[in-house]
């Protein structure tokens, strides 16, 4: 854990007083508020939390994302793990399943092309993306969490309803890890019938076993 680095403390307030739009919004400030000098912090101690974390010492194929919008960066994390050889993938908007993701290799070489929202993604070529059952682990950017598997996204839902088969086939299920800075959790989210909860979380600072009883 941090001896010598004072980050932001978590947020305090509990998200039952207000909406899940507004929490996203006090959230989103908190973590763009960060300097460039504390995000490439954050992102070196996340390196070395995930590569502690147990659930990706066996991990070959895993999903990452491009940090945008104040997201902790895990690029420090992919350039070390990939001379652990392991294959990283990102996520690409379906051209035909409206709503969901599909996961293309992302390697040093992969010429990336901004979708609608302006966020960088690999070409979609059938045959060479992974499915989302065929992962091993997941990497999800977080706008908020808690301690008991809840994730707060950027409100569109790609992630939960791509992963919805985990709650009918939870043995085909990749460890879903959520990443985020840690001033990004709260005491308790409000969540929805359809949010998918996560394994874990990592931040700068901690590594979180999500609370059994998230997985229901």
């Amino acid at each position: 854990m941090l001896t010598n680095v004072v980050s932001p403390q978590p947020f305090e307030e509990h998200p039952d007083s207000q909406s899940r739009s507004n929490l996203r919004k006090a959230l989103r400030k908190k973590r763009r508020s960060l300097s460039v000098e504390e995000q490439q912090i954050a992102a070196d101690q996340l390196a070395l939390n995930l590569l502690k974390h147990p659930d990706l010492f066996r991990a070959r194929h895993v999903a990452v994302y491009l940090p945008n919008d104040g997201e902790i960066d895990p690029q420090v994390y992919v350039h070390v793990a990939r001379r652990r050889g392991i294959q990283f993938y990102l996520p690409v908007l379906h051209p035909v399943h409206r709503g969901r993701l599909v996961f293309s290799p992302f390697t040093n070489g992969t010429e990336l092309t901004a979708n609608r929202f302006g966020i960088p993604e690999p070409p979609f070529h059938k045959g060479l993306e992974r499915p989302p059952w065929a992962l091993d682990a997941v990497l999800f950017p977080l706008v908020g969490f808690d301690g008991f598997g809840g994730r707060l996204g950027m409100g569109g839902g790609f992630y939960d309803r791509t992963f919805a088969f985990t709650r009918i086939r939870p043995r085909l299920a990749p460890k879903l890890i959520g990443l985020a800075h840690d001033c990004q959790k709260v005491l308790e989210l409000p969540l929805e019938p359809w949010d998918i909860p996560l394994h874990s979380v990592v931040t700068d600072r901690e590594r979180y076993r999500m609370k059994a009883k998230s997985f229901r």
